[in-house]
């Protein structure tokens, strides 16, 4: 642990390893962005250094704002820091697997090509799987905390729920797709068992660098959206605290807390909806009418939500 000054002046214990491996993840990202650059293979369509590149970004994120949600505790902080080490440690041994994927030109997920490979990557998914139970005991460790300010008391409640259940929707993706099914049943044997895409095979055409599918449904996307609730939703509450100083209607700290709840009830709706989305086939850039009507009912719901959020009359709320 390590003491650092927030920006009202007080001290705040941060748990440093998880803020020092967040800082040594940037710098790879910045590597990964090179060998982007440098090294031109391609993996089932994606250029080999993209994966390392958004998991570095993407751990750089989850571990810094640990690092900063453990300070939060008065309570199970050793526990607390505990936890957070072994997420680190899982998370740094699955990023390592990746990379030794990349420099071999293989697929890291899902790969079940030779023995070697289907070794790794189970030895991944019980990384990813033990990860998650210690994120676990992070978020029931993180409803201890004080905080002074309810609406952030709030959004880190709310996005870590929100970011545990995006972490769970990983889980989607392991299943073998019907062709990869068809082909164990036939020949007792496939390259690949699991997939990002549904309704058509992982390679396809994408958006650039993320390579979310633009031709099917794509699992990543909301394992993705739903993760980042962690940071999503602290820095609404953040936002709605410096818009307090010219909008006088959110200076009150009761309309800020249920803004954000309005908040954090519509990003777990958009999470289910870019889900069932994704689990009906259809791409992300290719909603189809059932979506848009369902998105068009989120959006009126969260801006009916805040509307009547600043519309009614203060009063104290219970933690």
């Amino acid at each position: 642990m390590t003491i650092l000054t927030d920006h009202r002046g007080r001290t705040s214990t941060w748990h440093r390893p998880s803020a020092l491996f967040a800082g040594a993840l940037a710098v790879i990202a910045v590597g990964c962005v090179a060998l982007l650059l440098l090294d031109q293979r391609t993996l089932l369509g994606a250029p080999v250094w993209a994966k390392p590149f958004k998991f570095a970004i993407s751990g750089a994120l989850y571990f810094f704002t640990w690092s900063w949600l453990v300070s939060l505790l008065p309570r199970f902080r050793r526990g607390a820091g505990i936890a957070t080490d072994v997420a680190l440690a899982l998370f740094g041994g699955e990023y390592v697997l990746i990379v030794f994927q990349a420099v071999r030109g293989r697929a890291s997920h899902f790969n079940n090509a030779t023995p070697f490979d289907a070794a790794l990557f189970q030895v991944m998914g019980v990384m990813v799987a033990a990860l998650w139970v210690a994120t676990l005991v992070l978020t029931v460790l993180l409803m201890f905390s004080r905080i002074e300010d309810r609406a952030t008391y709030w959004a880190v409640r709310t996005g870590a729920v929100v970011s545990l259940i995006g972490a769970g929707l990983g889980a989607l993706m392991v299943g073998p797709t019907p062709q990869q099914s068809a082909s164990l049943k036939a020949t007792g044997m496939s390259d690949l068992i699991g997939a990002h895409s549904v309704g058509i095979p992982d390679g396809g055409p994408g958006l650039p660098l993320l390579g979310w599918s633009t031709t099917g449904g794509d699992l990543r996307i909301p394992h993705f959206i739903g993760m980042h609730a962690l940071q999503a939703l602290p820095l609404l509450a953040l936002g709605l605290g410096l818009l307090a100083t010219r909008l006088p209607q959110l200076r009150e700290s009761a309309v800020r807390t249920r803004l954000v709840w309005v908040g954090s009830a519509g990003y777990a709706g958009l999470v289910a909806l870019v889900a069932w989305q994704a689990e009906r086939g259809e791409s992300l850039v290719h909603p189809g009418g059932a979506t848009l009507t369902a998105l068009a009912l989120l959006v009126g719901a969260v801006v009916l939500g805040g509307l009547v959020a600043v519309s009614r009359p203060v009063r104290e709320l219970a933690r």
